[in-house]
């Protein structure tokens, strides 16, 4: 086996988190990513770390029908990197990464092309090709981006996959402070522009209830839901209880968490709307709006992805949390235009 290293990099969990670190928020329109800098970054950091000469940077990200785009073309031309793409589905998903990942992976340390890999994800997914890669011989460690108040010691890495991995280490502040900037700032004249046309938009009426002495199937399912909803308030057993470094009533124990919780998630949706509407187009205004509820699956997921960072993975995966989230992005629309 070879004695030089292999940089395997998941791009949407690098600029994910490099982009949430500078611009508070995963929305790739909310931030420019200066990739050469970021990849030679990348590479002097595990240089150093090893001592080995770098085989090669493998770069994975997606694109609709897996096509190079004019940025995937430029990342390509930089000296030692291969860009590898999957597909993004008609929902805005992605298909394929993960795998195009694990099999270049398992491919390396067959071929005895690395005798170290370095990974930049944290996709559980992963996790089997990692143990696939050592047993051929190949150390693989987990390259993050800090994260203090996780008890691994990086950001949205799947304990499972950390568990597998030979090691953790981190890419420096410096490094992603120095490749990501933020471009987006609120401006008013902006909105207004957008707006103006958007307010062409009918919103989305809710029907008037039926005038009649007698409830119809669907006031009566309305009404046993309110019933229920009242229940689950009345059964929160949230007790209020004088703080007195604000000298104002509050939540304790398991209450006052979930409302911290939902207040995050809040604060998440208005701030995604914010940056979102800072930078679309009088058209994308008028189609968000037309689709209303739904939401851009690419909303949807940086919704998703900002809860993640702020609350952690599986609390994200609370209903309560995602309607906060979805109802916080509408009412900000609504406020903005």
């Amino acid at each position: 086996m070879m004695n030089q290293t292999a940089i395997f990099i998941d791009a949407g969990f690098l600029l994910s988190l490099g982009g949430h670190r500078v611009a508070g928020t995963t929305l790739r329109s909310a931030f420019t990513t200066h990739y050469e800098s970021l990849i030679r970054g990348i590479v002097q950091t595990v240089k150093k770390n090893t001592g080995l000469n770098n085989l090669r940077v493998y770069w994975y990200d997606a694109s609709r029908d897996g096509l190079f785009t004019e940025q995937h073309k430029r990342i390509g031309l930089i000296s030692g990197v291969k860009v590898r793409l999957g597909r993004i589905s008609y929902n805005g998903e992605q298909k394929g990464v993960d795998l195009r990942l694990a099999l270049d992976l398992v491919g390396v340390a067959r071929h005895g092309a690395a005798s170290v890999a370095y990974l930049v994800s944290g996709d559980d997914d992963l996790a089997e090709a990692v143990e696939e890669a050592q047993d051929l011989g190949m150390k693989v460690v987990l390259l993050g981006v800090t994260k203090s108040d996780s008890r691994l010691g990086v950001a949205s890495v799947a304990e499972h996959l950390a568990l597998t991995a030979d090691a953790i280490e981190v890419i420096s502040d410096q490094l992603l402070d120095s490749s990501f900037t933020r471009v987006l700032e609120w401006d008013r004249a902006h909105v207004d522009r957008v707006a103006s046309i958007a307010g062409s938009v009918p919103k989305p009426e809710v029907p008037a209830e039926p005038q009649s002495n007698v409830p119809t199937p669907a006031v009566m399912g309305q009404r046993r839901k309110g019933n229920f909803e009242s229940q689950q308030v009345i059964t929160y057993s949230a007790e209020v209880v004088y703080c007195s470094d604000n000298e104002r009533s509050g939540y304790q124990g398991q209450a006052a968490e979930d409302q911290r919780e939902l207040e995050t998630a809040a604060d998440i949706g208005t701030k995604v709307a914010t940056t979102w509407l800072s930078s679309i187009t009088q058209g994308e205004l008028v189609e968000i709006i037309a689709d209303r509820p739904q939401l851009p699956p690419e909303i949807d997921r940086t919704l998703l992805r900002d809860s993640a960072q702020a609350l952690g993975e599986w609390k994200t995966d609370k209903q309560t949390i995602r309607r906060a989230l979805r109802t916080a992005f509408w009412n900000e629309i609504d406020r903005l235009t």
